[in-house]
């Protein structure tokens, strides 16, 4: 079982208090890189929640709001207290998640980041007057809290994605009831534990429930007291959000599936865009909705692009997250496993070519699958239709820019794409081709806490990071004055 100082209780967190599930149920953590059980968790049931969302309506302040200053303090001390502790949280996210641990740690630093950002870019949300005075009116627009918020994260960035999420709530005066996902929800109790201990936010400002989907979905989709969702996922569950919330007409933001493109043009710099397919694709074992999913390969250079590769995939370490040098750790469960396994096996069975890692049907017991590399893939093929989540690189050839266009928005999703040319001119025409909200240009980045980001289409609503992203979480109130 785990042992760890940010880690003194495995319950959740309600109206400034750690509570455990009143029937005494739990969940089990699983350490992925070795199958070990590692912690039993709080399960909470709907009456738990329901206390969780009335210790926000508590903390929530609107007549006589929390100052910026106050805000500012306290995204300060959240940041401060990621920084301290990043080892320790880094170790942990690793155990319960499986990334290597140097990948564990620089996803603490980006958690911080977001703080950070929305500190020192608070004073946006400053009321304003209008310059003009239309009606013989002074007009000043104010934002005011939307409200107590849900705040829903997924397993596979157990920290930077509450960070975008909490940072922006807390910077607009909103209380959140939090629900981490299951396979990861140390992480978000050792976060609360430094909030607990560190910070001074008040009793009921922050709120930790843990258990199943279904049951805290439920109560934060039907209740009145909460106004706003923010949810990371899928796009099936933000399609059933906005379903079950629309008689309220609640609010969403919501960052959900990918396919991403990743364009190679004949005339890049192919060691440059290998360089960075491999930074994008293998983070996080392939398990992110911004990683490629759908190579596409200039014909006159598919072969030499699919060789650097290979000769790059060839040197890189599978195994556990902790140990020294390790590129990418497992998978986080075995239906993830499986998914990858059948993607690969599709795309050879339908004329693909197996360019580096091993024959799916080699494969042991575990959840370490090596990274691979498969040429030939067509529409037709699973790898090509749907987020494979893993470490899988499948190439396709193409001709000419209009094509390549057609086929990067073929796809529901819109969330990320990259685009490797060394003409401007065809990289902004391509950009603005294709609809996604992120394009990387001669880069695999993906988002940071100063810029806005988000899907187009069927990849969600709305924007985390940037100045936008703490506008999701405040209702404009326009206020004239006459006389």
């Amino acid at each position: 079982m785990i042992e760890s100082p940010l880690l003194k209780q495995l319950s959740g967190y309600v109206g400034g208090q750690w509570l455990d599930a009143a029937d005494g149920a739990t969940f089990d953590v699983y350490n992925p890189a070795t199958g070990e059980r590692i912690a039993a968790v709080a399960s909470m049931a709907a009456a738990e929640v329901e206390q969780a969302v009335a210790a926000g309506c508590r903390a929530l302040k609107l007549m006589q709001p929390y100052p910026v200053e106050t805000r500012r303090r306290w995204l300060e001390e959240i940041r401060d207290a990621l920084q301290a502790d990043r080892d320790e949280l880094g170790r942990i996210l690793c155990l319960e998640h499986g990334k290597p641990l140097a990948e564990a740690k620089a996803e603490v630093d980006y958690a911080a980041g977001f703080f950070d950002y929305y500190s020192l870019h608070i004073g946006a949300l400053e009321p304003h007057s209008l310059a003009e005075k239309p009606r013989n009116c002074s007009w000043t627009v104010h934002y005011r809290p939307v409200g107590v918020v849900g705040l829903i994260t997924p397993w596979n960035f157990p920290i930077g994605m509450i960070a975008k999420k909490l940072s922006a709530a807390l910077a607009a005066g909103c209380p959140s009831v939090i629900k981490p996902a299951s396979e990861t929800p140390l992480t978000m109790i050792a976060l609360f534990t430094l909030m607990a201990e560190r910070t001074s936010l008040p009793d009921g400002m922050v709120n930790l429930v843990m258990g199943k989907a279904s049951v805290i979905g439920q109560v934060l989709c039907d209740s009145a007291e909460v106004p706003m969702l923010s949810f990371t996922g899928s796009t099936e569950v933000g399609r059933q959000l906005i379903h079950d919330t629309a008689d309220q007409v609640k609010k969403l933001a919501l960052e959900l599936g990918g396919n991403a493109p990743f364009i190679v043009f004949a005339d890049a710099d192919l060691d440059a865009a290998a360089d960075n397919l491999i930074a994008n694709k293998f983070r996080g074992g392939g398990q992110t909705c911004v990683c490629a999913n759908r190579i596409f390969v200039h014909e006159d250079v598919l072969a030499s692009f699919g060789a650097k590769l290979a000769e790059r995939v060839g040197r890189m370490t599978v195994g556990d997250g902790l140990s020294e040098g390790v590129d990418i750790g497992p998978l986080i469960n075995r239906a993830g496993f499986d998914k990858v396994r059948r993607h690969v096996q599709d795309a050879l069975d339908q004329g693909g070519t197996l360019v580096a890692g091993p024959d799916p049907g080699s494969l042991g017991g575990d959840l370490y699958y090596p990274p691979t590399v498969v040429s030939g893939v067509t529409p037709e093929m699973a790898c090509y239709r749907e987020e494979t989540f893993g470490p899988l690189v499948p190439m396709a050839s193409f001709r000419t820019e209009e094509e390549v266009v057609a086929a990067g928005n073929d796809t529901e999703f819109g969330l990320a794409c990259y685009v490797f040319t060394a003409d401007a001119e065809r990289a902004q025409r391509v950009a603005a081709g294709l609809r996604f909200g992120h394009v990387g240009w001669n880069t695999g980045t993906g988002p940071t806490p100063e810029a806005p980001f988000g899907g187009m289409k069927a990849s969600g609503i709305g924007r985390e990071g940037g100045v936008e992203g703490l506008f999701e979480f405040v209702e404009p109130q326009t206020v004239p004055r006459g006389g």
